[in-house]
């Protein structure tokens, strides 16, 4: 079993920026991927953004990339999810997952992963 805590989230005005943090613990050895999901009101979840574990090869939807990077702190399993020039389309529940397989394209599918976080709220006001 792999545990996964949130935490960073919270109320930013458009422009804003916000770090999220992810700390993995129990069996973190098997964990290959982490990712970020989001998922705002009525919408489905959607991938933000991901990083290999080993050889961190990182990952972005299209919509974050450029604003937003995902890093790793392998001492610590703790991800982080630095958020830049924060929009209101931004606003939605922020997931960290993580997932035991290995993959040779983007890890973009939530079904990929096998652990979730209990999310954290990211509220971007106009």
């Amino acid at each position: 079993q792999v545990q996964l805590l949130e935490s960073g989230g919270g109320l930013v005005q458009a422009g804003g920026s916000l770090r999220l943090s992810c700390a993995a613990s129990g069996r973190t050895f098997s964990v290959n991927v982490m990712g970020w999901f989001r998922q705002a009101p009525g919408k489905e979840r959607e991938f933000v953004s991901g990083i290999m574990w080993s050889g961190g090869s990182t990952y972005y939807a299209d919509s974050v990339k450029g604003r937003f990077t995902i890093s790793r702190d392998n001492a610590k399993n703790t991800v982080y999810l630095q958020m830049n020039s924060l929009k209101p389309d931004d606003t939605a529940v922020y997931y960290c997952a993580a997932s035991l397989g290995m993959y040779n394209r983007a890890p973009v599918f939530s079904a990929w992963y096998d652990y979730w976080g209990q999310g954290t709220q990211v509220t971007v006001s106009s």
